[in-house]
């Protein structure tokens, strides 16, 4: 099995599974990162809501750090389900 190969979420049930998992918290992490990005964006039109648009927009800026975290996170998954033989070959 190759990392980050498109075609390992196929491979069996649990890489199904596991695949859905992960788009969920994707999609949860993308939605969340902008709607605080929207929520933030809109109250710095007011100075006195710049501290907590502050805080949104730092809030936002870890979720969308944490994207990468979740494919990552996905692909070790599939290298525990998998075959380890064909990374040792890459």
């Amino acid at each position: 099995m190759r990392i980050f190969n498109p075609d390992n979420h196929a491979k069996s049930d649990q890489h199904k599974r596991l695949y859905a998992i992960c788009e969920v918290a994707y999609s949860a992490i993308d939605f969340s990162a902008a709607l605080l990005f929207i929520v933030g964006s809109v109250l710095f039109f007011d100075e006195s809501t710049t501290y907590i648009a502050t805080w949104l927009f730092l809030v936002g800026s870890v979720l969308f750090g944490m994207r990468p975290a979740v494919k990552l996170y996905r692909e070790i998954g599939y290298l525990r389900l998998g075959d380890y033989d064909d990374i040792a070959r890459q």
